[in-house]
């Protein structure tokens, strides 16, 4: 699906607010929206943007679903890493880890209450004045946990994440699904690497290869090549690599990765960062 981000001011408050227009063709659109909606309801977190009001808005034949969301001046992260990518410099890794550990304090909640955002990627989340991410765009949340059974199912499953899940952020097992098989939220955990990489390195480790027209389908069966780089620690390197494991059962959950993020703390000047 697509929309359209308007930017309002509030007649009573004077703030500026972003209203999020989606187009509903027909009662499935209807029920998408109303989904996002519901999602946004489940959360109350400073790292999720939160839904202000909404409404259905019939235009003619047609209906349009307005969501009212807070303003955030900063934009996203997307928009952050090409000013960087623009001066020739690279986000430093203490604003990565400030970041990285917002990103993941949003994402421990969603999974907490059993779902899985999956579409993380670095323009779903913003930055505000003061570096703090909030995850928006929730319209592609549900459960954690799809249990898939049949050949059937799994064709579905892979459908659905084909529409929903942003090809060059989503994780290996949803392109091709076995016919037997879990899908949980470690899907978030791969995307949560793709976007770590991106502030690393300027862009997504897929991007390129999406953008040539390469498949992007096939370079995720192949285990990630970091670029050589002594402008993160070693530390930093290998939380990446473990998020970009290709067995999802491999994969850290979020709560590990926090308690990692947690002991990398500034080192002393002449020191290295904490090992991992």
């Amino acid at each position: 699906g697509f929309s359209y981000v308007d930017l309002v001011e509030g007649m009573r408050d004077g703030r500026f607010y972003a209203l999020k227009r989606i187009p509903c063709h027909d009662k499935e659109d209807r029920q998408a929206a109303l989904h996002e909606v519901e999602m946004h309801s489940l959360f109350d977190h400073p790292n999720i943007l939160p839904l202000v009001a909404h409404c259905m808005v019939e235009k003619g034949a047609k209906h349009e679903a307005w969501l009212l969301l807070p303003y955030v001046k900063g934009g996203t992260l997307w928009s952050e890493v090409q000013a960087l990518q623009e001066k020739g410099t690279f986000m430093p890794e203490q604003r990565i880890l400030l970041i990285l550990y917002g990103i993941c304090r949003g994402l421990q909640a969603i999974h907490s209450k059993g779902y899985a955002h999956r579409d993380l990627k670095p323009t779903n989340v913003l930055l505000d004045e003061d570096d703090r991410p909030l995850l928006m765009d929730l319209g592609s949340m549900n459960q954690a946990r799809i249990e898939v059974n049949s050949s059937r199912e799994a064709t579905a499953v892979q459908d659905w994440a084909a529409q929903r899940c942003t090809i060059s952020y989503r994780a290996p097992e949803l392109f091709t699904v076995p016919s037997q098989c879990v899908i949980d939220e470690r899907t978030d955990i791969w995307s949560l690497g793709c976007v770590l990489y991106c502030m690393m390195f300027g862009e997504g480790p897929y991007d390129a290869i999406f953008q040539k027209g390469d498949s992007v389908a096939l370079a995720v069966q192949n285990p990630i090549v970091v670029p050589p780089t002594t402008r993160y620690s070693a530390a930093l390197q290998r939380l990446l690599c473990s998020m970009m494991t290709l067995n999802p059962q491999e994969r850290p959950s979020i709560n590990y990765i926090l308690h990692q993020l947690e002991g990398l703390q500034p080192a002393p000047a002449g020191q290295d960062t904490t090992q991992i």
